[in-house]
């Protein structure tokens, strides 16, 4: 089968939420133009199932392909990103611009939140996208999710020592080959030819 990860989309920046609840942004404008731009990357792909992160983000990233295909939207805990506990959200490219200490850790190839094991978030990752691809056999499953989690499991699959290896861009495109025998391998990694002229520089 072939599982099919896809970056959330440019969400919102939100600083602080009022209560100190978790941070659960949508998608800014050029977000989801964005996510209708995922149809085009997908167009010749036969999609039989739909996963998404909890996350706001990602599943206004889903709606479209949702709509056009009709299928039903899973929601799997194990696709969320590390940050899914905390009351801020800052996009990656702002941090950068700003030269945050965040952007620096991330560069570093390490989580700025200090209260989560990169381990323990790498291993649950793992599991909940090899359980999907053991789920569906022959099939391809489209999985709207994060950076941080596209990392985890394609560094796991590469045998990369850094959790954090490479910035997929927003509403990218990364394939797994996922074998029956439970050989994986990588087809692709951060498509971006359907949102190149939408992304943030």
């Amino acid at each position: 089968m072939e599982l099919v990860l896809v970056r959330h989309a440019l969400p919102v920046r939100i600083d602080a939420t009022e209560d100190g609840s978790p941070a659960d942004p949508g998608l800014a404008e050029r977000g989801h133009q964005q996510a209708l731009r995922v149809l085009d990357a997908l167009a010749g792909d036969a999609v039989t199932h739909l996963y998404s992160s909890p996350a706001r983000r990602a599943l206004e990233t889903a709606a479209p392909l949702v709509d056009k295909l009709g299928l039903p939207l899973q929601v799997a805990p194990g696709l969320a990103e590390f940050d899914l506990a905390h009351s801020s959200y800052v996009p990656v490219e702002e941090l950068r611009a700003a030269g945050d200490p965040r952007w620096e850790l991330l560069v570093k190839g390490e989580l700025f939140h200090a209260d989560v094991d990169p381990i323990v978030f790498r291993d649950g990752v793992v599991a909940a996208v090899e359980a999907i691809a053991e789920r569906h056999p022959g099939g391809r499953a489209v999985l709207f999710t994060h950076s941080g989690v596209i990392n985890a499991y394609t560094a796991h699959l590469t045998g990369q020592e850094r959790l954090l290896w490479f910035a997929p861009a927003y509403a990218s495109v990364s394939r797994i080959g996922a074998a029956r025998d439970g050989r994986r391998g990588v087809v692709s990694l951060n498509e971006t030819g359907h949102v190149r002229d939408l992304l943030t520089r």
